[in-house]
C-alpha cells in the first residue's frame, strides 16, 4: 500500500504545544474582544484592499489553530503500518460525515449572527473530530494488541 505523505512524528508535539495558546487567543478575542496591540494596521490610503483600520488578532488565531490541528492531526504516530493507515481514512471519512451532519443542524436550526459564529467554530470541526476520533480508535486499537 502506498504510503501518505504524513509530517515527522515530532511535530505532533508542537502541534500540542501550540494549540492551547492559539485557541485561548481566539476565544479572548471572540468573547472578550481582545486585541494584540502589535497586530494593528493603520494606513490612510483607500485602495481596493481597504485595510485602513484592522487588527489581525483574529487571523492569527485561525491560522495558528488550523496549523496546530493539522500537525497534530496529518503526523506519524511512532509506528505507521497499514492498519494505522487505515484507522486514519476512517476516522477521516466518519469526521467528515460528522461535520457535515452538524453543519447542517446548524443550517436549519441557527440563524443571524449565531450563525457566523457556527461558522467559524465549524472551521475546526472537521479536524477536531478528526482527532478525537483517531486517537479514540489508535486507543482501542493499542489496548487490544497489548
Amino acid at each position: 500500500m502506498k504510503q501518505l505523505p504524513l509530517f515527522p512524528h515530532s511535530w505532533q508535539r508542537i502541534g500540542y504545544i501550540v494549540l492551547p495558546v492559539f485557541l485561548a487567543i481566539g476565544i479572548a478575542y471572540l468573547f472578550f474582544d481582545y486585541n494584540i496591540p502589535w497586530l494593528q494596521y493603520k494606513h490612510d490610503v483607500k485602495n481596493i484592499f481597504d485595510f485602513s483600520d484592522n487588527n489581525f488578532t483574529d487571523e492569527l488565531a485561525s491560522l495558528g489553530m488550523i496549523l496546530s490541528l493539522l500537525l497534530i492531526a496529518f503526523s506519524k504516530e511512532k509506528t505507521e503500518d497499514e492498519m494505522i493507515q487505515f484507522i486514519r481514512l476512517e476516522s477521516l471519512h466518519w469526521a467528515v460525515y460528522a461535520n457535515y451532519f452538524v453543519l447542517a443542524l446548524s443550517i436549519i436550526f441557527v440563524y443571524g449572527g449565531a450563525f457566523f459564529h457556527v461558522m467559524i467554530w465549524n472551521m475546526f470541526t472537521v479536524l477536531i473530530i478528526f482527532i478525537v476520533r483517531f486517537k479514540y480508535l489508535m486507543f482501542k486499537y493499542n489496548k487490544s494488541n497489548q
